[in-house]
């Protein structure tokens, strides 16, 4: 599916909440788009309205419209007062409504399509989340992002044929020296509650924090970028993820390979769709 195909599908879901949505959002636009969808997703909680497939789909639909809100310049206060207020609706609305009925009809019209779904991109800034969600059962990218240090290629995320729940960066580098350790660094919520959207989106020194890989092997070939032979995957902690996840989509985080003589090659990615993207994986293999 295409991003634009991605786009048709979202207004869909968007007729469908509109149904019982009210205008209690002042904003126009992504804030608007994030109330509907937050407000379908907590009718669901509460009545059952869909099967699974259905569900999931509408988590990567409402972590799409938070992104996109966020990116609009939305501050994520407002963002969770409109998820309360939605959340208030959805509450003050009988299950047996016929409206309500509506909604799910539409919904289920909309996103059982999607849920089949076995290929989304999430677009970023200057670098894209790239999901697959087949043959998982084989070396290969679930969830990905590109990026360089120097002239070494660095890829990022998620593999398939490894711990699924393991983060992944795979690295090639030029010539015979290689790396001891590598580790994440991003923006410390304990430190920084705000999201760091200045500059290049990477948080001051002060107020980052960092995780460590757990483990190195030499990377399968499927998971090289285009034209190398070797490179060595770097497995992450799953805990690393929540915390990625948190980001505002325009902030940035570092991978960095330390090196024995004290030197340090950095790549560096954008949160952008991050959860969105992770909400499309927990779909499950096609």
């Amino acid at each position: 599916m295409t991003i634009g195909q991605n786009a048709s599908t979202a207004k869909a879901v968007l007729i469908a909440a509109a149904v019982l949505a009210t205008p209690a959002v002042a904003w126009a636009g992504p804030g608007d788009l994030y109330y509907e969808r937050a407000f379908v997703v907590a009718a669901d909680a509460r009545c059952g309205l869909f099967g699974e497939p259905v569900e999931q789909a509408l988590a990567v639909a409402a972590a799409q419209a938070r992104g996109a809100a966020l990116r609009s310049g939305a501050a994520e206060a407002d963002l969770r007062a409109v998820a309360d207020r939605a959340r208030a609706r959805a509450a003050a609305v009988s299950c047996r409504d016929p409206e309500l009925a509506v909604v799910r009809q539409r919904v289920d019209g909309a996103f059982a399509g999607w849920a089949r779904t076995p290929r989304m991109t999430f677009p970023g800034e200057t670098r894209h989340w790239i999901a697959d969600r087949t043959a998982w059962s084989r070396a290969g990218w679930r969830l990905k992002q590109m990026s360089r240090t120097g002239a070494a290629p660095v890829t990022f995320g998620y593999a398939a044929a490894t711990d699924p729940s393991a983060l992944t960066a795979v690295v090639s580098f030029v010539g015979k020296s290689r790396p001891y350790a590598a580790r994440l660094v991003f923006r410390d919520e304990g430190k920084a509650p705000r999201a760091w959207t200045s500059g290049d989106g990477l948080a001051p020194a002060a107020s980052r924090t960092s995780v460590w890989a757990t483990g190195v092997k030499a990377a399968d070939p499927a998971l090289l970028d285009e034209g190398r032979r070797t490179g060595e995957a770097w497995r992450f902690p799953a805990s690393a993820a929540d915390g990625l996840a948190r980001l505002d989509p325009r902030e940035t985080f570092l991978v960095e390979f330390h090196f024995r003589d004290g030197s340090i090659a950095r790549a560096r990615f954008e949160a952008g769709d991050f959860a969105a993207g992770r909400a499309f994986m927990a779909m499950g293999a096609l």
